[in-house]
């Protein structure tokens, strides 16, 4: 496997799978008065990440590199407070990572060189994948942040052990 189909492979299984899993964990754990809950007027809900991630993923990966018509609304993304339920907001994300698999799993190696134009800037696909990825991670990780406060002991990903931390967000599969 070359080192481009050895990233592509990563970022699909980070994407379509790790992060899918423990996002759908932290919403089914989350109760149903958290979902649009702000600790303060900065701060964005669990609900409004959802809608921000697909609209990244979308713009990004689907859009971008797959090079159809950019349709975000990132504003609305974070001026939401309410509406759709946790099922549902997971169900549209869950679309558009499907979406960004079928992308990704169409590019050959050769084609991380390549450019594509995102959000009025000139970026190599490689680059696009790589910050995509990283910020669903991040966001990602202030989700469980907020279900571990909102829902204490409601969620676990890893057991301790003494050589480290062993996976067990795969047992949701």
């Amino acid at each position: 496997m070359s080192i481009g189909e050895a990233f592509v492979a990563q970022s699909r299984e980070f994407l379509g799978n790790e992060y899918r899993i423990k996002l759908r964990r932290c919403v089914q754990a989350l109760p149903d008065d958290a979902l649009w809950w702000r600790a303060n007027a900065q701060c964005n809900s669990v609900g409004n990440l959802l809608l921000h991630l697909a609209g990244n993923i979308r713009q990004h990966i689907v859009n971008g590199i797959g090079e159809k018509p950019d349709v975000r609304d990132r504003t609305a993304e974070f001026g939401t407070d309410g509406g759709a339920d946790g099922a549902t907001l997971l169900r549209e994300l869950e679309e558009v990572l499907d979406q960004a698999d079928a992308v990704l799993a169409a590019l050959r190696p050769q084609d991380l060189e390549g450019v594509r134009t995102v959000a009025g800037a000139r970026r190599m696909v490689l680059e696009i994948i790589y910050t995509t990825v990283q910020h669903a991670a991040l966001h990602l990780g202030q989700i469980i942040l907020m279900v571990k406060e909102r829902a204490p002991g409601a969620i676990r990903f890893y057991e301790d052990t003494p050589k480290g931390g062993k996976a067990i967000w795969q047992e949701a599969r």
